[in-house]
């Protein structure tokens, strides 16, 4: 039952096809990812720099993964959905620092990623970037403990931002829906996966970051008891091949280029 609610909150409302939550007052920095040169994490990620009050630390702990996303894999999904078909695992990089681009279509994609590409399948440890009203009660005691570090979507913070960075600088699998909400219809990505993948390749010499795009489609937009779903891992895009362009045209390119990986056919 742990898990089931932790998928599915009441707090979530639907508006013109797209799920929001309430607003949460937040005390973090406010910043943009506004076009600038690109020389260190901090100057490249806001106009103005300011200091930061608080450090974003996150962790996973391996026993954990160990034990909620096999149960999640073996006894929740298949008891909630009559198939669930993944594809395209090949494509996942062995090593070396990854950001998971997954189209978001309903609070079950929170486990889905980890069922496709999880710690237990590939081997590596998934760190998610969570909007701040998630982090809350026993929900969010979980999310920490198994990677997850939040953020205010509404206002991010230079330490969100650098923490991204530095997971990425350690050769991390970062999860990011980059069309910033849960739709139930394909949906505009947001730039700021892009603008993070360059900031991070630019970081550090030849640190190769590659963005897996994953296409999550479900039978009925509303999920409902037995319905099915379809992963498909595509193939990953790397950063560099946009790093030699002025930051704010190659992130415009990467997003086109993200958003119409995530678009293709699951076949």
């Amino acid at each position: 039952m742990l898990l089931i609610d932790f998928m599915l909150s009441p707090k979530t409302q639907k508006s013109d096809g797209v799920l929001t939550r309430p607003p949460a007052p937040s005390r973090e920095t406010p910043i943009t990812l506004e076009e600038q040169p690109i020389s260190s994490p901090a100057s490249s990620c806001v106009e103005h720099p300011t200091p930061v009050s608080q450090s974003v630390r996150s962790r996973c702990l391996p026993w954990l993964a160990s034990i909620v996303y096999p149960l999640a894999r073996f006894a929740v999904l298949p008891i909630y959905f009559r198939r669930v078909e993944i594809s395209g695992r090949e494509h996942f990089p062995k090593t070396g620092p990854v950001i998971i681009a997954a189209t978001h279509r309903s609070r079950w994609d929170a486990l889905m990623v980890p069922c496709a590409v999880g710690q237990d399948i590939t081997g590596r440890i998934l760190r998610f970037m969570v909007t701040v009203d998630e982090i809350k009660g026993i929900q969010g005691w979980f999310i920490r403990r198994l990677g997850g570090f939040p953020i205010n979507t509404r206002q991010p913070a230079i330490a969100a931002l650098r923490h991204s960075i530095d997971l990425l600088q350690q050769g991390e699998a970062l999860v990011i829906f980059p069309e910033g909400n849960i739709y139930r219809q394909a949906a505009p990505l947001k730039p700021g996966l892009a603008r993070l993948a360059l900031q991070a390749e630019a970081s550090q010499p030849n640190l190769n970051v590659q963005i897996v795009p994953i296409t999550i489609q479900y039978s009925k937009p509303l999920v409902p008891w037995r319905s099915a779903v379809k992963i498909h891992v595509h193939m990953p895009l790397s950063a560099a091949d946009y790093s030699s362009d002025h930051p704010k045209q190659g992130a415009k390119r990467l997003t086109a280029d993200l958003e119409r990986s995530l678009r293709g056919c699951c076949q």
